[in-house]
């Protein structure tokens, strides 16, 4: 098939494309620019770029004219534009799947978490993530466009920073468990956060294209097989460095004062959801084994970085 990947050169598309490839289609990638990745492959010889920008109302257009079978959309953000991309498409390809994320349901009330049991949203990144997978659903279920959206938890990987133990991107983190010591814990440390490898995101994508039928009008968490806690996450990262993890609990207050305002509110993003999502209804309808559990994908992340002087630590990785 012929399949126009949105964003192809982002996160879940260095490992989604070569997949394709390699699954012998036709890849089309669309993007503002040329990379072709965050991950060296061969396939992306044979990958077709073309330059076009997600927010230009031109975009479902462009899309459009280049005959695609599918469409992978892995930058939409908004419903408006969601929904410009399938009244354009509606007729004229036959699936379209579209990236969410976990954020879609807000804090948690019931562990794990189902496609089906997701509270209502928080913020206006969750809250336009969830009414695009509605629609996407309706519109399929309407008789529409052959639809899947898939839900991503936190993505790591080679080539970025991932969501660290205390839920930020903040990378002195790692340089303080690294140095065994003691880490500034908002609470006891109890709230989940799932994480993902992108190529585990990237394998669920490539078998709801190869599972039409099952996946049509289906929405799917596409999550690690566990998830982390911050306490737990704090001390699996303090062992790789050979460490023990020194973790002293401190209010939201003292904590938004010592981590600073903005990591603070991005550590309090992260963990009032309390994430921890089933992977049941992928494993069932698209065969989904994720290959990684959540520390080994976090591990691959940071033994990237510090290889890469990326990332600065005390002493380094025993394992």
């Amino acid at each position: 098939m012929r399949i126009v990947v949105a964003g192809g050169s982002g996160h879940i598309g260095t490992f989604l494309v070569p997949r394709l490839v390699r699954a012998g289609h036709e890849v089309i990638n669309v993007s503002r620019g040329q990379r072709s990745g965050y991950v060296d492959d061969p396939a992306w010889s044979q990958v077709r770029p073309v330059t076009a920008d997600r927010d230009d109302p031109a975009f479902p257009e462009a899309v459009a004219g280049l005959q695609p079978d599918v469409v992978v959309d892995l930058i939409c953000f908004t419903l408006e534009s969601a929904t410009a991309l399938v009244d354009r498409l509606r007729g004229q390809i036959g699936h379209l799947l579209h990236c969410g994320s976990i954020w879609r349901a807000g804090p948690s009330l019931k562990l794990p978490m189902t496609e089906e049991n997701g509270p209502p949203p928080l913020g206006e990144y969750g809250i336009a993530k969830d009414a695009i997978a509605r629609m996407l659903k309706e519109e399929t279920s309407s008789g529409g466009l052959v639809t899947t959206s898939i839900h991503p938890g936190h993505i790591v990987g080679p080539g970025w920073h991932p969501v660290g133990p205390l839920g930020n991107l903040d990378p002195a983190v790692w340089r303080t468990l690294s140095a065994g010591e003691p880490l500034d814990v908002p609470g006891i440390g109890t709230e989940f956060m799932h994480h993902v490898h992108a190529d585990d995101v990237a394998q669920i994508f490539e078998a709801a294209i190869a599972r039409r039928d099952a996946a049509a009008g289906e929405d799917f968490s596409a999550v690690a097989p566990s998830a982390l806690n911050v306490r737990g996450y704090a001390r699996i990262a303090a062992g790789w460095f050979g460490q023990t993890a020194q973790l002293r609990p401190v209010t939201w207050v003292d904590f938004r004062r010592t981590a600073g305002e903005e990591a603070a509110q991005t550590s309090w993003e992260h963990l009032v959801r309390d994430h921890y999502f089933s992977i049941d209804k992928a494993r069932a309808l698209l065969g989904y084994l994720p290959a990684y559990e959540p520390e080994q994908a976090v591990l691959e992340s940071v033994r990237w970085l510090i290889d890469h002087d990326e990332l600065e630590v005390a002493t380094p990785l025993t394992v």
